[in-house]
């Protein structure tokens, strides 16, 4: 049965539009829990736009379910991951201009340095994900880094402006995951996925896990945190 693991940042994003201790992001990743996600998601960005290093430290005194810590590779952000030592640490390009993250990591182009992050992380018994497109030669050059897992970045067949363009995108995910899993990478999804366009991707044998959450955070400011992670969870399964 795949997984769900929601990312709590915009929680923090609505807390940070005013400056306020409300609403607290760890009250939101409680809520998901007990709601039945499989894990927690936070991206500590350099610019901390949302959530701040004691979000961080909190999360990973509070929550009981799996800790997944979003972050680049930028040397004080990886000290502070190997302090916290979350369950897991997903690594990701950062711009700091951009709205969101925007594609995958260029692992071939790092590749050097996110293995010796990962050798990092492995002295702390950290397991490290890499976020990155959907493409054969970033598989591969997960798998040369010394990655255990993936998760691949779903944006473009979310923003797919044609049919025609969204099936080719899905198409470019399943095949994908067949060929990392069938080089033993653990795959992971997400970017974009919200209550419209999550099914087809769910439907896709061999994804271990969803990281959603920005559709998530939205849909319970109408409906409440647990409908919301209960609907989602009813689509991925």
């Amino acid at each position: 049965m795949a997984k769900l693991g929601i990312n709590i940042d915009h929680v923090a994003t609505l807390r940070e539009a005013r400056r306020t201790s409300y609403p607290d992001p760890i009250e939101a990743a409680r809520l998901c829990e007990e709601a039945g996600c499989n894990s927690i998601v936070c991206h500590l960005r350099e610019d901390r736009r949302h959530i701040k290093d004691d979000d961080v430290w909190r999360l990973r005194e509070k929550i009981s379910t799996r800790f997944n810590l979003e972050m680049s590779v930028a040397k004080d952000i990886v000290d502070i991951a190997c302090k916290v030592r979350p369950d897991q640490a997903t690594l990701v390009p950062e711009k700091r201009k951009e709205l969101t993250t925007e594609g995958g990591l260029d692992v071939a182009k790092l590749c050097r340095t996110i293995a010796r992050t990962i050798e990092r992380f492995n002295e702390k018994n950290i397991e490290t994900s890499l976020f990155i497109n959907p493409s054969r030669s970033q598989i591969d050059a997960s798998k040369k880094a010394g990655a255990n897992i993936i998760e691949l970045h779903t944006g473009e067949y979310a923003n797919a402006r044609t049919e025609a363009l969204r099936l080719k995108e899905l198409d470019r995910v399943r095949s994908a995951v067949k060929y990392a899993l069938s080089i033993g990478l653990e795959v992971n999804a997400g970017h974009g996925l919200n209550y419209a366009n999550t099914k087809d991707i769910a439907d896709i044998k061999g994804i271990n896990e969803f990281n959603i959450g920005h559709s998530i955070v939205a849909r319970a400011a109408i409906v409440g945190m647990r409908q919301a992670v209960e609907e989602m969870l009813s689509l991925i399964r």
